[in-house]
């Protein structure tokens, strides 16, 4: 039950920032797709994508692909969360600890963000390319997979299951933080169970957007790298030759960026990154903590609903 409380309530919670903060995301995107030598670049800033999509009218362009993106979030969320919640009371019933220490979190975290990449990994392709697309040009899921193979919906699984380590810094970070914070608070009871402690929706924010921030630093030449990986491309790269063009690998695309931007091109978008991903996590967990309880309560009442039929038949 708490599995599913945790699982169900995480994934609102990401669908919910994930709506909110999409605008961000697809500037974030196409920026961060674009290599070319500073003086070719057509985005300086991030900025100069959302003023391209005001000045050619296609401001709800901005919003293509979320759909894909909203689909791809509450599964890997709902999935990433019940697999964390399930494996770590497994390892503490199979333990008898009473708490999970720092290297358990994190290869309790890993196993369950692994697992979650390869079952949502098309989706995350198809999201990228229809975000990297041009504006008014982004077509529907479908469409966007079937144009390649099954072998190019995998684009970047290899650095998406490098990229766990993201959420298993940030989870691991959350959750220490949290259970110092709710240190010696006693857990509140309804009937014979006990309902999961709650931090209130101040502290869950900046709890969450500290996690990330660290994660963020410390992965992002991947997170780049990756971006470029699964982008879609646009009119101007098909009139590029094709030794010009970078390679859909992790070394092409390292090759690309190292030529092209230097060293500091590896970290070009980080600030737009920390932003959107640090307002995200942080919305994400607040909304969590504060719909964990309800939750909690929805799913035993439906327990409790379902028991009363199944004796109801029974007895019939």
């Amino acid at each position: 039950m708490e599995s599913l409380s945790e699982a169900t309530s995480g994934a609102i919670g990401a669908l919910v920032s994930t709506t909110i903060l999409y605008p961000l995301d697809t500037c974030k995107t196409k920026y961060q797709a674009e290599v070319r030598a500073h003086h070719q670049q057509k985005y300086r800033r991030i900025s100069d994508v959302l003023w391209e999509a005001i000045s050619t009218r296609q401001v709800l362009s901005l919003y293509q692909g979320i759909g894909t993106k909203n689909l791809q979030t509450f599964i890997s969320q709902f999935a990433y969360f019940y697999g964390y919640s399930f494996l770590k009371r497994v390892y503490l019933e199979k333990s008898g600890n009473k708490s999970i220490g720092t290297r358990a979190n994190l290869i309790i975290a890993a196993a369950a963000g692994a697992c979650t990449v390869i079952l949502i990994q098309p989706l995350d392709t198809a999201s990228s390319r229809m975000q990297t697309s041009e504006f008014g040009k982004s077509k529907g899921l479908w469409k966007t997979l079937s144009e390649g193979t099954w072998k190019e919906a995998f684009d970047g699984l290899g650095i998406s299951l490098l990229l766990t380590s993201n959420p298993s810094i940030q989870y691991t970070v959350f959750d220490q933080l949290k259970q110092r914070q709710l240190k010696g608070k006693l857990s509140r009871k309804t009937g014979t169970e006990s309902s999961p402690a709650a931090l209130s929706a101040f502290s869950a924010f900046m709890l969450g957007a500290v996690s990330k921030c660290v994660a963020t630093i410390l992965t992002y030449p991947a997170v780049r790298c990756k971006v470029m990986i699964q982008a879609a491309e646009t009119e101007e790269d098909e009139t590029q030759e094709a030794a010009e063009r970078p390679k859909k690998t992790v070394s092409g695309a390292i090759h690309a960026i190292w030529k092209r931007e230097g060293p500091l091109g590896f970290f070009k978008g980080l600030q737009a990154q920390i932003l959107k991903t640090v307002l995200s996590a942080a919305l994400h967990l607040m909304i969590k903590e504060k719909i964990t309880k309800t939750t909690w309560v929805l799913l035993l009442a439906l327990r409790k609903f379902v028991f009363i039929n199944r004796s109801r038949l029974k007895s019939a």
